[in-house]
């Protein structure tokens, strides 16, 4: 298993092949009176897209501390653990990423009150329109679901944050 989290961390392909049987999958269980090939066809579309998405990501952290998509992997797994470098240019390197990711997140963070309201809007609306439709229970599982998202959103961010943290007064001292 940790070879696989490894493979994941370090390689968009990857990470590619383990969304596109994902994304197939869920459009073919929304979208069952559609044609099997355009299931395929729109999680390519939509593999192709988040991995872009990832792709620029990686980028912008590569040129932000000055080393590649590998370096920066390898950083984030030291992160999670909470292993402290002993060379100097890779503290630096350390040092630059989570200032990098602590900017990303706080520029972030003044957007996360538009999008907690934004997803009960979605909560409250799917069981307003569920309730007058005389379905409740299918509504009601999807409003705890996406309730149950936020705060897991909100948990994770706070972690990452108190991790960058930290590692942050760990690299200083």
């Amino acid at each position: 298993m940790r070879a696989f989290k490894r493979w994941l961390d370090h390689s968009l392909t990857a990470q590619a092949v383990l969304i596109f049987p994902l994304l197939v999958g869920l459009t073919a269980l929304f979208r069952r009176h559609e044609n099997p090939v355009w299931w395929v066809v729109q999680g390519a579309l939509c593999t192709t897209i988040a991995i872009g998405f990832l792709a620029a990501q990686r980028r912008r952290a590569s040129r932000a501390t000055g080393t590649d998509a590998r370096g920066i992997a390898e950083l984030n797994r030291k992160i999670r653990h909470r292993e402290v470098p002993k060379a100097p240019e890779e503290r630096a390197t350390m040092r630059r990423l989570i200032e990098e990711e602590l900017g990303r997140v706080e520029r972030g963070g003044r957007w996360l009150p538009y999008w907690l309201g934004f997803m009960g809007l979605i909560a409250i609306g799917t069981l307003t329109l569920g309730v007058s439709a005389g379905a409740w229970i299918l509504p009601l599982v999807l409003a705890i679901g996406v309730v149950g998202f936020c705060w897991w959103a909100l948990w994770a961010r706070r972690r990452f944050i108190d991790r960058c943290h930290d590692m942050r007064s760990a690299l200083l001292s």
